[in-house]
Parts: structure tokens; C-alpha cells; sequence
């Protein structure tokens, strides 16, 4: 008897650790302009609002907002069911890519803004 009740206790405790999760301030420095995202370390997360202003080939553009422009690499998969053009307010998200030579924004989602 004394055995199931320390089998039950042992997994009543792992799956609250299962269901535990940080809550505490983000861990993660977060970047909100295009020139800011420009000097940032790599895999930095990044949400930038401003207008994708031209297609530079296959999956990357131009992004601009008041601070300045950077290129973004956006997957077919990631566009939003509207269209969108350079008028077209965005919120992008994502993370900074640096290269060797050039460093960039990897999105992982675009949202059209009101």
C-alpha cells in the first residue's frame, strides 16, 4: 500500500514540473527598430512595424521604418492571406541572421496592421 502511494505522489510531482513553465521577465532581448536589428547579435528576436518596400529576389525584401531599411527573408509560408504592397503597414517577427557579410531578419510571421 505504502508503494502506490509513493508511485502516486512521484507522478502527482512530475506532471507538475511537466506543466511548470517560466513566467519571469522575457529572457530574450527583443529589438523593435530596422537599425537596432542591423547591429544586433545573432538569433536576436526582433518585431519591427513598418512597410516591406521591395522584392530583392526569391524570399527576401526590403524593410523599411523611420529608423532606416534592412532585408528580411520571408518563406512563402509565412505571408498573410492578403495581399500586401508598399503601402501595406506590417508588424514583422522574427529573429536576426547574421552573416558574414550581410545580417538580416529571418521572419517567422507577418501581420497586416490597421
Amino acid at each position: 500500500m505504502k508503494s502506490i502511494k509513493t508511485l502516486a505522489g512521484i507522478l502527482a510531482l512530475a506532471s507538475g514540473m511537466a506543466m511548470a513553465a517560466y513566467v519571469g521577465p522575457d529572457h530574450a532581448a527583443k529589438v523593435t527598430t530596422a537599425a537596432d536589428a542591423a547591429k544586433a547579435a545573432d538569433d536576436t528576436l526582433v518585431v519591427l512595424e513598418g512597410n516591406i518596400v521591395r522584392k530583392l529576389d526569391k524570399n527576401h525584401y526590403e524593410f523599411r521604418d523611420a529608423s532606416g531599411t534592412i532585408k528580411v527573408e520571408i518563406d512563402h509560408d509565412k505571408w498573410p492571406a492578403q495581399d500586401v504592397d508598399a503601402k501595406t503597414r506590417v508588424r514583422l517577427t522574427g529573429e536576426v541572421d547574421k552573416g558574414l557579410i550581410n545580417t538580416d531578419v529571418d521572419v517567422k510571421q507577418v501581420e497586416i496592421l490597421p
